[in-house]
């Protein structure tokens, strides 16, 4: 499984959005800037979290952990017949 464009970009966008374009147009106040840095790090932050799960769905570290039998059981009824004949051995 590799990485799609399509995901990394609307996702990029979507949070540039939150943490570029959102803080210019908090309005004016004594808070402005504590709220302008909020925007920005919720969304790098939510951003940086979303490409690690994503990231990590590419090339899991952990793996189902299936015992003989059920892989033989699968091989056999999804009609892998090499794999039957060599499981067999």
């Amino acid at each position: 499984m590799g990485a799609s464009v399509l995901p990394l970009l609307f996702f990029t966008v979507v949070w540039g959005i939150v943490g570029i374009a959102l803080p210019i147009f908090v309005p004016k106040g004594a808070n402005r800037g504590i709220l302008q840095v909020m925007l920005m790090l919720t969304a790098f932050t939510c951003w940086l979290f979303w490409l690690c799960c994503y990231m990590a769905q590419m090339n899991p570290l952990i793996g189902p952990k299936l015992s003989n039998t059920t892989i033989l059981l699968m091989a056999r009824e999804w009609s892998n017949r090499d794999f039957v004949s060599e499981g067999a051995q």
